[in-house]
C-alpha cells in the first residue's frame, strides 16, 4: 500500500528532484535545475557573509612598480671624489680662526693640520694635475694639485716632494706625492692641507672622504663660512725664533717684576713655552 503525502510548502523534493517533471519536457527540467542553482548560490552567499572579517578569503593582486627615470641611480664615475691625504691619521687643528701662542691676535687657519710621523707618505686627495711645487715662507716644501671645478689641494710643511711629481703631471687620487716633514714655521711633523676654490682657501673638512656627482654638488658656498670663535692653539714644539719673540713679550709685560700678574693670553703663552721646553 502506498501512502501519498503532500508537503505543506515547496522544498527540494517538491521542485522535482524525486519526481520527473511532466508536460514541459526539456524546458521544464532546465528551469528546475536553474532554480536549484540559484538557491545554492544564495545559501553560500549567506554563509560567506557570516564569516568573521579576519578569516574571509582575500584575493591577492600582483602589482609591479617601475620607478620613473629621474629616480634611477646615477651611473658612471663621480664628477669628483676626495679621500684622506694621510689615511688613519686624525686632524689635530681644524679650519677656522686660530691664535698661536706667539701671536697677538687670532687669524684664519686656512686649512687643516694632520699629525703624522716624519717620512710618511702624503697622498693626492683627488684626481688632478700638478699645478706647482717649491718652497714658500711659512709653508716650507709644498706641492699644489689642480682638480676639476676650479678646486686645488695644497700640501705644506713637507719633508720632500716626489721627484716624478713634475708641474703638469697627471695625478690619480691616492697617488703618493710627498712625505711628511717639519719645514717652514712648524710645531712638529705634520701635514698642512688646504682646499682652495679659484685660489681662495675653503674648509677642507666638507670635501675629504666625499664624492660629488656634478659640479653643482660641490659645497663651495658653505665651505667659505667662518665661525667668529677664536680657538687658542696648543702646540707641542715652538720654533726657536718664536720662542725668543714670546719671551720678549713676557719680559715686557712683567716690567722686571717676576710675580706680576699677566693677561690670560700671556699666561697661556708662558705655559706653552714651559711645555715646549720640557
Amino acid at each position: 500500500m502506498i501512502v501519498s503525502r503532500r508537503l505543506s510548502r515547496p522544498d527540494i523534493e517538491d521542485v522535482g528532484l524525486t519526481e520527473r517533471p511532466s508536460g514541459h519536457g526539456l524546458m521544464g527540467w532546465g528551469l528546475t535545475l536553474a532554480g536549484a542553482g540559484a538557491l545554492a548560490l544564495a545559501i553560500i552567499a549567506v554563509a560567506h557573509a557570516a564569516l568573521p572579517e579576519q578569516v574571509r578569503p582575500q584575493v591577492a593582486q600582483a602589482e609591479t612598480y617601475e620607478p620613473p627615470a629621474e629616480d634611477a641611480a646615477p651611473t658612471g664615475p663621480p664628477f669628483l671624489a676626495f679621500q684622506q691625504p694621510v689615511p688613519g691619521r686624525k686632524i689635530i687643528s681644524p679650519w677656522g680662526l686660530r691664535k698661536l701662542p706667539w701671536e697677538d691676535h687670532g687669524r684664519l687657519h686656512a686649512g687643516v693640520d694632520i699629525a703624522a710621523g716624519a717620512g710618511e707618505h702624503v697622498l693626492a686627495v683627488a684626481d688632478g694635475t700638478v699645478l706647482r711645487r717649491g718652497v714658500a715662507m711659512g709653508y716650507g716644501n709644498f706641492i699644489e694639485v689642480r682638480h676639476a671645478g676650479g678646486l686645488t689641494s695644497f700640501y705644506g710643511h713637507l719633508g720632500s716632494v716626489e721627484r716624478r711629481m713634475k708641474v703638469g703631471a697627471a695625478v690619480a687620487a691616492g697617488t703618493p706625492i710627498a712625505r711628511i716633514g717639519n719645514g717652514g714655521t712648524s710645531t712638529g711633523p705634520h701635514l698642512h692641507l688646504e682646499i682652495r676654490h679659484e685660489g681662495e682657501p675653503i674648509n677642507p673638512i666638507l670635501f675629504l672622504n666625499r664624492r660629488f656627482a656634478t659640479p653643482a654638488d660641490l659645497p663651495v658656498e658653505m665651505a667659505t663660512s667662518i665661525s667668529p670663535r677664536v680657538r687658542i692653539a696648543y702646540v707641542s714644539t715652538i720654533p726657536q725664533s718664536k720662542r725668543e719673540l714670546m719671551q720678549e713679550k713676557l719680559d715686557k709685560a712683567r716690567g722686571g717684576k717676576r710675580h706680576r700678574k699677566l693677561s690670560y693670553d700671556l699666561r697661556l703663552a708662558e705655559l706653552a713655552l714651559q711645555r715646549s721646553a720640557d
